[in-house]
C-alpha cells in the first residue's frame, strides 16, 4: 500500500515551529491532504508577518489548485487578517494545528475560497500540552522535542504569549518516550525546545525543573549521543542544570541566551527578569566551570527610549559575556504590547544599530573560528553531496567537511581553515 503524500510545509520562526511542522505534516498526510500547502507563521516581528503573507501569495501562484492552510502565531493572533486573504482556504489556531481531527475536518469539508474554514480558539483557555509523538524528522539527523508551551511572563515588546498562551509543560515520561522513539529511528541529537523552557515543570506535580528533566533524559536514554537546549533565561537556570552542564559530556557545550539588551534601564522597561550583571556573572561562572562552553544570544536594537549610551551598553555586553553567535533584531512594534505605546526610535536608527550589532557579532564569530583552526571537532553530519559534507560541531559551529560522510553520523574532524560563515575540516 502506497504511503500517503506529504503536504508542502513552509515554516517561519522558532525551533518550536519547526517541531510543530513535523506534527502538522504527519496529521495532514494521514488525513489525505497531501496536495495542500501549509504556511506555519511567526509573529515575533512585523517583518515575519510580511514574509508570511508574501509566502501565501507565492504559494497560490505556484499551486493554483492546492488548498492553502495558514496556521501558527500570526494566524492565532489575527485570524481575520489571513481569512480575508483571497489566496487562503483555511486558518487554524496554534491549538488546532496540532490536532489530527482538524485536518480530517478539512479533508471532509468542501469549503474552498467561497467559504473559508476558520478554527481558532482562545489560546489563553488552554491549560495542558499533550505530547505530540513523532518518530522522526524529515531529512534530519537532529530533532526538536517540545517540552513546554506558552509563557507566563509579559515582556513589554512580546506578542508571543497571546499566540501561545500561558506556560504549560509536557510530562517527563512522555518526553523520554518520544526521545527513545527518535533515537531508535536514527536521530543522533535532540534539541529540547519550547517558548520558555527554563519555566519547565512549574505547572506539573512536584514542580521539578528543567535540570531534573535533563538528568532523567540522559539517565533513561543512554543511547542518545547528544542533547542540546534551546533559548534559556539566565536567572532561571537551576542548580541541577548547571551541574549537568559541567558533568555531562552528552549535554552540548553551547547555550543560547535570551538576553535582549545590555542596559539595565532598557531591561527594566522590557520587563525582563535579569539585569546586565546577571548575564555577565552567569557567563563567567559557566565558563569557569566548563571552559569550552560557547554562548549565543538574542539581542534587540532600537528598543523604545534607547539612547546611544544605552545601546553602547549592549555592544559592550557582547565582549563582557564572551558571546559568539548573535541573533539580532531591530525592534518591531507589535500592536497590543506596552512597548508599542512607548516613545519610538526612528526606523533608520533601529536598522543602523542592528547593523552595528550584527557586525560585532560577525567579528566575534570570525575570532572564534580563527581560534579553532588546528583543533579537533565532533561533527554531526546533516547533509552530504559528492565529496563534501556539512554539519555542526558540539559547540553548534557550522562545519564544512572536505570528505563524504553519512548523514546522521557523528565524525571526528580536524579544523583546517575558516570562511566568514563556517569552519572547514578534514578527516581526523
Amino acid at each position: 500500500m502506497a504511503e500517503p503524500a506529504n503536504p508542502r510545509l513552509v515554516t517561519f520562526g522558532c525551533r518550536l515551529n519547526a517541531y510543530e511542522s513535523e506534527v502538522i505534516r504527519n496529521h495532514a498526510s494521514t488525513a489525505g491532504l497531501g496536495d495542500a500547502v501549509i504556511i506555519n507563521t511567526c509573529a515575533v516581528t512585523s517583518e515575519a508577518e510580511r514574509q508570511a503573507r508574501q509566502a501565501i501569495r507565492k504559494a497560490r501562484r505556484q499551486n493554483p489548485g492546492a488548498r492553502i492552510i495558514v496556521t501558527g502565531c500570526a494566524a492565532q493572533i489575527a485570524p481575520e487578517t489571513y481569512a480575508a486573504m483571497a489566496e487562503v482556504d483555511a486558518v487554524l489556531g496554534n491549538e488546532e494545528k496540532l490536532k489530527a481531527e482538524s485536518y480530517h475536518a478539512l479533508r471532509q469539508s468542501n469549503d474552498r475560497r467561497n467559504d473559508r474554514h476558520v478554527a481558532v480558539a482562545d489560546i489563553m483557555t488552554v491549560t495542558e500540552t499533550a505530547p505530540h509523538l513523532i518518530s522522526g524528522f524529515s531529512a534530519r539527523a537532529r530533532a526538536f522535542v517540545e517540552i513546554q508551551q506558552g509563557c507566563d511572563h509579559r515582556c513589554t515588546f512580546c506578542i508571543i504569549p497571546f499566540g501561545r498562551g500561558n506556560s504549560r509543560s509536557v510530562p517527563a515520561g512522555a518526553i523520554v518516550g518520544q526521545i527513545r522513539d527518535l533515537v531508535a529511528n536514527g536521530v543522533r541529537e535532540v534539541v529540547l525546545t519550547g517558548v520558555d523552557i527554563t519555566s519547565y515543570g512549574g505547572d506539573l506535580p512536584g514542580r521539578s525543573g528543567l535540570g531534573a528533566l535533563v538528568r532523567r533524559i540522559l539517565t533513561l536514554v543512554p543511547e542518545l549521543p547528544r542533547l542540546r537546549l534551546s533559548s534559556l533565561d539566565v536567572v532561571e537556570v537551576d542548580d541541577e542544570l548547571r551541574h549537568l552542564l559541567v558533568s555531562e559530556q552528552r549535554l552540548m557545550p553551547h547555550l543560547h541566551l535570551s538576553l535582549q539588551a545590555g542596559d539595565d534601564m532598557i531591561l527594566k522597561r522590557m520587563k525582563r527578569r535579569h539585569l546586565r550583571d546577571d548575564a555577565i556573572r552567569f557567563c563567567a561562572e559557566m565558563r569557569a566551570l566548563r571552559p569550552d562552553i560557547v554562548f549565543g544570544a538574542d539581542l534587540i536594537a532600537g528598543f523604545p527610549t534607547e539612547t546611544e549610551a544605552m545601546f553602547e551598553n549592549s555592544l559592550r555586553l557582547v565582549e563582557e559575556c564572551g558571546l559568539t553567535f548573535l541573533h539580532v533584531f531591530p525592534y518591531s512594534a507589535r500592536k497590543g504590547t506596552p512597548a508599542a505605546r512607548m516613545p519610538q526610535i526612528p526606523g533608520p536608527v533601529r536598522k543602523e544599530r542592528a547593523g552595528r550589532l550584527r557586525a560585532l557579532g560577525l567579528a566575534a564569530q570570525r575570532a572564534y573560528f580563527t581560534r579553532h583552526v588546528g583543533a579537533s571537532a565532533s561533527v554531526l553530519v546533516e547533509t552530504s553531496e559528492g565529496a563534501q559534507s556539512f554539519g555542526h560541531s558540539e559547540h553548534f559551529a557550522p562545519v564544512s567537511l572536505t570528505f563524504p560522510a553519512v548523514p546522521g553520523s557523528i565524525v571526528s574532524a580536524h579544523i583546517q581553515s575558516t570562511t566568514d560563515e563556517h569552519l572547514v575540516a578534514i578527516a581526523a
